[in-house]
Parts: C-alpha cells; sequence; structure tokens
C-alpha cells in the first residue's frame, strides 16, 4: 500500500495573535514539509485546488513544479484538480509539463471538489456542474491519448485535429478519479477504467464499500485489465508521540475549521466528543500515535476490501510548522513501514 500526504494549504489567522501569515511563509513551509516527505519514505504528496482567502493552493501545478525541482523520488499528484472549472487542454499541458520536469514522477486526481467558488469565479454556472464534468473529462482522456484531438462538446470550441504538448514522460499520464458519496462517480471510475480516490473524511468507513464493490463491478463489466484496478481513500489524518498527544494537537484546529464550514453549509459546532467518535475504532479519523494510525490503515483497508493507497489530510487542522513536520517523520519511517509489512504478510 501506498502512503501519501495531500495538503490544502490552509491558511488561517492564528488564534492568539489573529495574524495569518504570509503567502510567502506558507508556501516556503509547505515545500520544506514537501522534501521532508521525500527524505521520509512517503510515497505520494497531493495539493488539493481552492479559490477562497483561507487555502493557498488555488495553483497546485506551480506548487508541484516547485516540489518538484527539490525532491527525488516522492511522487506528486494534485488532489484534486477542478476539472469543471478549466479548460482540459490547459490542464493537460500543465501536467505534462510538471512530468516532464519530475522526471515521471507526476499524477492528476481529477473531479468537482467539495467547494464551489470556482465556478463563478470562472464564469461558470452550477446548473452545468454535471455536464461540465463529463464533458471535460470526455476531453481530458481524449487529450491523454491521442496527440492530434479531434472532439467536440457542450462547454469548449471544439477540436479539429489541432497537436496537444507537450507530451509527459508518462504514457499514459496516471489520472485519477476523486469521488465523494455519489454512486454514479464510483460506477463512472469503473466504467473508464480509471484509479479511484475516496474522500471519507467523516462518518464510518464501512459505508463506503458498496460503493467501491459498484466501481468494482464496474470495472470487470467494462473488461478493463484487472491489474489496473486500484482505490485510494483519502482522509484527515495526524500522527504524533502518543494518542493523547494526537489528539490535543489536532482538535483545536480541527474544530475551528469545521465549525467555520458549518457555519456556510448549515452544520453544529463541532464538539469534542464527536472528534473523539470519529478517531474511534470504527471512525474516519487517523488521529493518534504511529502504532494506532498504523492499525486504523489496515483497518480501512479490510472494510472497503482492499485498498492500494492512504492518503492523509494533516492541514485542515492548521497546525504549526514544526509539529507537522515531525508528524511527517513518524507517517513515513514508523506508519508506512508497518502497514506494508502487514500487507506483505
Amino acid at each position: 500500500m501506498e502512503i501519501g500526504i495531500d495538503s490544502f494549504v490552509a491558511n488561517p489567522k492564528d488564534p492568539k495573535t489573529g495574524i495569518a501569515p504570509s503567502g510567502e511563509e506558507r508556501i516556503r513551509h509547505l515545500l520544506e514539509e514537501i522534501e521532508c516527505a521525500d527524505r521520509s519514505g512517503i510515497d505520494i504528496f497531493g495539493i488539493g485546488e481552492h479559490h477562497r482567502h483561507d487555502f493557498a493552493d488555488s495553483a497546485p501545478a506551480v506548487i508541484l513544479a516547485a516540489a518538484a525541482a527539490r525532491t527525488k523520488r516522492i511522487r506528486l499528484t494534485s488532489a484534486v484538480t477542478v476539472l469543471s472549472a478549466h479548460d482540459p487542454v490547459r490542464v493537460f499541458q500543465d501536467f505534462a509539463t510538471l512530468d516532464l520536469i519530475s522526471q515521471g514522477r507526476t499524477e492528476m486526481i481529477v473531479g468537482r471538489g467539495s467547494f464551489i467558488e470556482a465556478y463563478p469565479l470562472f464564469g461558470l454556472q452550477l446548473n452545468d456542474y454535471e455536464s461540465l464534468f463529463i464533458d471535460k473529462l470526455d476531453l481530458l482522456l481524449k487529450i491523454r491519448s491521442e496527440v492530434e484531438v479531434n472532439w467536440s462538446g457542450r462547454h469548449r470550441a471544439p477540436l479539429t485535429g489541432q497537436g496537444i504538448y507537450p507530451r509527459p514522460l508518462q504514457d499514459p499520464l496516471p489520472i485519477w478519479l476523486g469521488v465523494g458519496g455519489t454512486p454514479e462517480s464510483f460506477v463512472r471510475a469503473g466504467t473508464l477504467g480509471l484509479p479511484l480516490m475516496v474522500a471519507i473524511i467523516g462518518g464510518q468507513p464501512f459505508h463506503f464499500r458498496p460503493l467501491v464493490e459498484m466501481y468494482r463491478k464496474a470495472w470487470r463489466k467494462a473488461g478493463h485489465p484487472e491489474e489496473g484496478m486500484r482505490v485510494g481513500v483519502h482522509a484527515l489524518g495526524y500522527v504524533a508521540e502518543s494518542d493523547e498527544q494526537a489528539g490535543e494537537d489536532f482538535f483545536p484546529g480541527y474544530a475551528r475549521a469545521f465549525t467555520e464550514i458549518g457555519k456556510e453549509r448549515g452544520w453544529p459546532p463541532t464538539t469534542r466528543s464527536q472528534f473523539e467518535a470519529g478517531r474511534g475504532p470504527k471512525g474516519a479519523l487517523l488521529v493518534g500515535s504511529a502504532k494506532t494510525v498504523a492499525a486504523r490503515v489496515l483497518t480501512f483497508s479490510e472494510e472497503l476490501g482492499g485498498i492500494d493507497r492512504m492518503t492523509f489530510q494533516m492541514s485542515v487542522a492548521s497546525l504549526p510548522h514544526d509539529q507537522l513536520m515531525r508528524s511527517i517523520e513518524i507517517l513515513g519511517k514508523e506508519v508506512a513501514p508497518a502497514v506494508k509489512a502487514a500487507m506483505a504478510r
């Protein structure tokens, strides 16, 4: 199993001073965190995409290109590219260029995102939410498979044989489909033969098992090679020296973030009891000591019928840089080896 980290590059105000870090400081720390992940044995690092004041990840390909120049082995991916809001030609060009810079270490996870601010920002209609994604995913996959593209759809001018350059080092460039809880999305990934990345940020993971089985069934029905079928999970997580320390570190920022999002979406404030339930034996939060978190990753895999990748979203809690660096080290040097050893048995 691959172990990774996803960052949304959260950039909140310090609760004590009321001052947010500068953009330069936040990006500098992020690149140091990716370098640390590379040294520590983490397999993959992903950057999300948001267009809000509280995140600094509106240009993930640019951040990943900077990281590519400072790392040696770690794979670099979006997490996720909000494909509906962008021109697939430009998206492919950006990530193909990134693949050349990284010498073949690039991936892309595409989806619709969990926030909607990109739609009005780029002049798009939420009424077209579904058709935008279907249209643009079709074009992106066409570009990946063909250099000179003939294509027409609803939301972009047609292509009539134009060449799309540069081409990536990897052929094909890995593209995963990022999904939430919509059954049609799981079926779409299987039908198209795309690896599946499931965002599980709350509730109980075993509830996603029927959806993952829908993906597997659709994959086999479409006749894709069995060895290409892959399931990944994106979850909220953090590792510290002990379970108690992990909870004390992670909860305050986690509660602030979800309470603020809840104000926008009509959720009640996040409580400590909810958090503790979430990081319990059946919950979706991977927050604890190395031993506890490794065991939870293995439970996730068992409950979902086997997974190939687990990525930890740590930035939601807006932890200090030094704490994130230490957590990354523990994840790479203790959690990942324990999980891989157990999976190999």
